[in-house]
């Protein structure tokens, strides 16, 4: 059962994981390894808090629906832009701009079917891709922390920043898919959405739709006129 206050733990919680996500933005390009890493843990271990609270405590909002995902958005989109500004960084441009346009790309498929009543939800697969982009970013943060870099750190990451690139390309499809098949199944997704209501012109009555007495008042003033 939903809430309806929006003043509650979940929305503060996810309030504050915003707070920490933009600081860690901040801190990356500053080379504040040390503290963004710290600041990242700290924000992502309270995005499955707000949602296990929420889900217990009968604490779901309309407002906490969109924005903890959005929140979630800026942390590892923000976090990928912001690594990629960092000098020798195992974050390539072109890995931030896969995981932008895939979000961007979900965000408004779930936009446009929820907005017309559907069921957009987050799948698993969306979820394991959300743990290993964050374990993507850890990873790539040690390489700034641990110096000289190890190997093992070195290959550890560009496992998983490639693995992260592989479900995040995976999950967009998969979400495209699942968008397509809701659109398709359900006609009235697209229409309530794209098309404007237009002013119906009543039809000319006839005979079929008339009820009884109007047809027999019809058949007499028919016979009147002959």
């Amino acid at each position: 059962m939903a809430s309806t206050s929006i003043y509650n733990v979940p929305n503060a919680l996810t309030t504050v994981r915003f707070a920490l996500a933009i600081a860690v933005v901040v801190l990356i390009p500053m080379g504040e390894s040390w503290p963004a890493l710290i600041v990242f843990l700290i924000a992502v271990s309270t995005d499955w808090m707000d949602g296990y609270w929420a889900r217990k405590y009968g604490q779901v909002t309309k407002l906490g629906r969109i924005f903890d995902p959005f929140v979630d958005k800026i942390i590892i989109c923000g976090s990928f832009i912001a690594l990629v500004e960092v000098d020798d960084s195992p974050v390539k441009s072109w890995m931030a701009t896969i995981v932008v346009a895939r979000e961007l790309l979900v965000t408004s498929l779930r936009g446009i079917i929820e907005g017309a009543g559907g069921d957009f939800s987050a799948s698993w697969l969306g979820k394991w891709k959300m743990v290993v982009q964050c374990a993507a970013v850890v990873a790539a943060l040690l390489t700034f922390v641990i110096l000289p870099v190890p190997g093992w750190l070195e290959i550890t990451t560009l496992i998983l920043l490639w693995g992260a690139i592989f479900i995040t390309v995976y999950s967009g499809v998969d979400y495209t898919l699942i968008a397509a098949r809701v659109m398709q199944s359900d006609p009235q997704t697209l229409t309530q959405v794209d098309v404007p209501t237009t002013a119906s012109i009543p039809a000319e009555p006839n005979d079929e739709t008339l009820g009884e007495s109007a047809r027999d008042e019809k058949a007499g003033s028919v016979a009147e006129r002959d």
